[in-house]
């Protein structure tokens, strides 16, 4: 019984996760980069690992504390989201190579402090990851933990899947046309949920 939770659970965070977000999409950017992978994988997780918990936990406060934390999370994840879109299209503007595009390497901080502000200032993770798949794991009970660690382990599975894989994409990569393609998607992506994000608050 425990096992099926634990698939169910599998498959439910997989099917999340997998859709491309502004989380994935820098990710993926990172893993073409070569730039700090580990790092930027490790915390993707561990966030997961987290949210996931907390949902599952089914601590009461969390509806209280989403209900007057998530319109300032929106907004700001909204802000957040459009000036790295703007970051992008001018990546995009500028052009590049894969060693290139993008500048210089930056330091593990800022990459870090990216990584942060694109997991914890979506509040699509807070619906998704916390409500959604803490509802999920206690409609599992007794084994919403089984359901909880099959949910954590496709987090942990998928972030170094797309950082480290991504390097088998590295030879299109070597096209400044490729990179262009790839800023302006990413652009699109960071506004759309922006857009996304705004109407839903209004």
């Amino acid at each position: 019984m425990f096992f099926s939770a634990v698939l169910a659970g599998l498959g439910a965070g997989l099917t999340l996760i997998v859709a491309i977000g502004a989380q994935n999409a820098f990710v993926l950017r990172q893993g073409l980069r070569g730039e700090h992978v580990f790092p930027v994988v490790a915390v993707c997780a561990l966030s997961d690992i987290g949210l996931i918990s907390a949902g599952t936990a089914g601590l009461e406060w969390l509806a209280g504390f989403a209900a007057w934390t998530l319109p300032v999370m929106t907004w700001g994840g909204v802000a957040f989201l459009v000036a790295y879109g703007a970051l992008s299209l001018r990546r995009a503007w500028r052009g590049g190579s894969l060693v290139e595009a993008g500048g210089t390497k930056r330091g593990l901080g800022p990459v870090l402090a990216t990584t942060l502000a694109l997991t914890w200032l979506n509040p699509h993770v807070y619906l998704d990851t916390v409500l959604l798949l803490g509802s999920l794991a206690q409609a599992h009970a007794p084994h919403q933990w089984w359901f909880a660690i099959g949910a954590m382990a496709g987090s942990c599975l998928w972030f170094p899947a797309l950082g480290y894989g991504a390097r088998l994409l590295r030879p299109v990569f070597a096209s400044p046309t490729a990179w262009r393609v790839l800023d302006i998607a990413i652009a699109l992506v960071m506004w759309g949920i922006a857009a996304s994000l705004v109407w839903r608050v209004g």
